[in-house]
């Protein structure tokens, strides 16, 4: 209970603050804000309407039973016409309309554009993030964290392994499903900097509320620079801890499932490790990144996250462990 409860306030207090929709920062999200409160107004109105139809019928003068016209004279069409008919039937019209307006501002992809700059890959229950703009060579992956220029739209390819997950980042865009064998796209813009807290909005299995996803939204420069560094290597261990880490890590479990470029890591059924002490959380942003989150997801990952491919690896020593872990927090 209390991993679940640090790990909310993690999640909504260090994710720059609530995941709403009402909050939009991009003209995806603003687009479906607006037409929200619209379709809210209406209820509201309608809401009240009723609700005095009603209070009117109850309190209004009552006659008796020998007043009150037969069961078989005719009157009172036109409250089913009017009420019952044709009032739906323009706000549902206006509606839909509204709606449609909406849907036309969303970009669809067709064979003839530019492939996605970046893909999104659903797992049980991380995200796998590969930038692949540019040539091969510069081509990199990375998890549960996308950075993206502020100011421009982004095209991101969605695909999944298992099963059908759903990529929803309420402050920026709609959701958009990630179908195993079937590519989906999504564009997203930020017009702000900050970062942006989403998550899965298909019910994935039994860590699917734990699966979040972060978008972090840079200044162009800031963008570019994260970019040249996240293509190059990891770095080279340089003190004597994280050199010892270093060989615990190629010489046990964790090699076999992670991948660390510049190293003999090469696992690919779980994230790319490479610079992933610069990342804001661990277990699919479930828990911050820091020390001694660090040291109980790499022992006791299923009791933090059950059911996830993680096993627990409790085989190290205390001396392994802190060594692992410095090897760990320096590949930023």
């Amino acid at each position: 209970m209390n991993t679940m409860c640090a790990a909310y306030l993690f999640t909504m207090l260090q994710m720059n603050g609530s995941q709403s929709m009402m909050s939009p920062v991009g003209a995806a999200s603003q687009s479906i804000t607006t037409l929200a409160w619209i379709v809210f107004g209406v209820f509201i109105a309608v809401s009240v309407l009723m609700w005095v139809l009603i209070t009117w019928v109850a309190v209004r003068r009552r006659g008796t039973l020998n007043d009150a016209p037969p069961p078989e004279s005719p009157g009172g069409q036109s409250w089913i016409l009017v009420g019952g008919l044709m009032i739906p039937l323009v706000i549902l019209t206006v509606l839909f309309i509204l709606n449609l307006n909406v849907m036309a501002g969303f970009p669809i992809h067709s064979d003839s554009d530019p492939p996605p700059e970046i893909q999104v890959i659903g797992h049980q229950w991380w995200w796998e993030v590969q930038y692949v703009a540019g040539p091969v060579s510069e081509h990199f992956s990375t998890a549960n964290e996308i950075h993206i220029p502020v100011g421009r739209d982004v095209d991101i390819g969605l695909t999944s392994t298992d099963v059908i997950h759903s990529f929803w980042i309420p402050r920026i865009n709609g959701k958009e499903d990630l179908v195993p064998g079937q590519p989906n796209m999504i564009r997203i813009r930020a017009d702000q900097p900050g970062t942006y807290r989403g998550q899965c909005a298909e019910y994935c299995g039994a860590q699917h509320a734990h699966m979040i996803i972060l978008v972090v939204a840079q200044t162009p420069d800031e963008y570019d620079a994260w970019l040249a560094h996240q293509r190059l290597p990891a770095t080279e261990p340089s003190s004597d801890e994280a050199k010892q880490g270093e060989q615990v890590f190629l010489t046990g479990a964790c090699a076999l499932c992670h991948a660390i470029r510049g190293t003999d890591a090469a696992g690919g059924i779980a994230p790319d490790l490479t610079h992933m002490a610069s990342r804001q959380g661990l277990a699919a942003n479930t828990l911050a990144n820091d020390t001694a989150n660090l040291e109980a997801w790499v022992t006791h990952a299923q009791s933090l996250k059950p059911n996830v491919i993680m096993p627990n690896l409790t085989q190290y020593t205390g001396v392994q462990l802190r060594d692992l872990v410095a090897y760990l927090q320096q590949l930023n």
